[in-house]
């Protein structure tokens, strides 16, 4: 064979090989720019499944514990839950508002007041202020409490320590409680430190991961059955189940589930990036990039070629490290997460100049759920080895959760 010949087959045996190899690779794309193949049946909020339980609402005096994620879908976009049942001439008494409020956006952590809902005239009863489970007064004269509230799966996000308090209210008081379902964006995996009982919180009322793989009509499930609501009592719950979900769904959120998580890529990276809540570093917040950067002033500045400077806006009046120029890392295009990372805690952590300035310790512990990781981070171990402390717990957990999943 000519030698010009030998060397046009080498070159197209060696393209084919690697076309192949490629093609056993899977492919990570940015969380927007996946498109499947074969049509998806499109979610159906339980919201939106009416059918199923505006039967269990008809001639009842009603209770719904409510954000502005509580929506049905429509032709025309969405309604408030509470808009559509009013229309729908079911008696709704009062409403029962989280952290962020009912139709508001209150910062973080700031206090919810009561008052009335200026559209319907219905009471707002908060469950962020003085008191965050509802009192047996409260629940005088109603039949039936309703609960829809969207969730991110993470455990340091407060709607799942109020759906906690209110099964116990409900179950206290013996009034039936009735959960809407809806997708959870990180329900694909569960990790991360499990907590532990001396450091729980409203920040994490129950030993479970950091992440832990369930909707929050799954998790409902898991506080009645396993008797984790106070006393061991259990609720007269009933879920309404989602339609064409699986745990492995990708769910794009249309309503920001709060203040700070205002795309797919901050609730992918929320898990990981919400430890430096337990820090003085910044996550975003002040910017319109939360939960998708990190930085802060007292950050090695040679060590990092981007910067910003967090002012105060929507969600976040006085974010840490307001005004100055901070020095970090810009993860915006961060693809879809399956575990929970670590790494970039402990960037800053090793490039923080002044280490004294870097840990909120109680705060972090609440967060993390436990006070080993942050004593693990500052004595230097890797993440591979910190992980592999968390394994056993996550495994035990696992088997507590696959008792309660509705879906695949």
């Amino acid at each position: 064979m000519p030698i010009l010949s030998l060397f046009k087959s080498t070159v197209l045996l060696l393209v084919l090989a690697f076309s192949s190899c490629r093609g056993q690779q899977k492919e990570v794309k940015p969380m927007s720019a996946v498109v499947s193949e074969t049509p998806i049946p499109k979610i159906k909020v339980a919201a939106n499944r009416t059918e199923a339980y505006l039967p269990m609402l008809q001639g009842k005096k009603v209770g719904i514990v409510a954000n502005p994620t509580s929506v049905v879908f429509n032709n025309q976009g969405y309604t408030h839950l509470v808009d559509s049942l009013v229309s729908l001439h079911v008696e709704v008494k009062k409403v029962f508002a989280p952290e962020h409020g009912f139709r508001g956006q209150a910062d973080a952590g700031e206090h919810v007041k009561d008052g009335v809902d200026a559209q319907t005239g219905i009471p707002i009863i908060s469950l962020y202020g003085k008191n965050r489970k509802p009192s047996q007064d409260l629940l005088d004269g109603l039949d039936v409490i309703v609960f829809d509230i969207q969730d991110v799966g993470v455990r340091f996000y407060t709607f799942i320590a109020t759906l906690q308090l209110v099964m116990e209210a409900c179950a206290e008081h013996k009034t039936p409680i009735i959960v809407l379902d809806r997708p959870n964006p990180n329900g694909h995996y569960v990790d991360g430190p499990t907590m532990e009982k001396e450091n729980t919180s409203f920040l994490g009322m129950t030993t479970i991961p950091l992440v832990y793989g369930m909707t929050i009509g799954e998790y409902a499930q898991l506080l009645n059955g396993e008797g984790w609501l106070e006393n061991g009592q259990r609720a007269d719950l009933t879920v309404i189940q989602l339609e064409n979900y699986t745990h492995d769904s990708e769910y794009h959120l249309p309503i920001r589930p709060s203040p700070n998580l205002p795309n797919d890529v901050s609730i992918t990276l929320y898990p990981s990036l919400g430890l430096f809540e337990g820090t003085n570093v910044n996550a975003g917040r002040g910017t319109e990039f939360q939960f998708q950067r990190y930085g802060a002033s007292f950050m090695d500045s040679t060590k990092y070629d981007f910067s910003y400077v967090p002012e105060p806006n929507f969600g976040s009046k006085s974010p840490k490290e307001e005004g100055k120029m901070c020095f970090g890392k810009d993860l915006s295009k961060s693809p879809r997460m399956y575990e929970v990372s670590l790494q970039w805690v402990m960037d800053a952590y090793q490039n923080t100049m002044d280490k004294s300035k870097f840990f909120l310790t109680d705060g972090f512990t609440k967060h993390a759920g436990t006070a080993l990781l942050q004593q693990q981070i500052e004595a230097g171990l890797s993440e591979a080895e910190i992980k592999a402390t968390w394994q056993d717990d996550l495994e035990a957990f696992k088997k507590i959760r696959e008792k309660y999943l509705i879906y695949n």
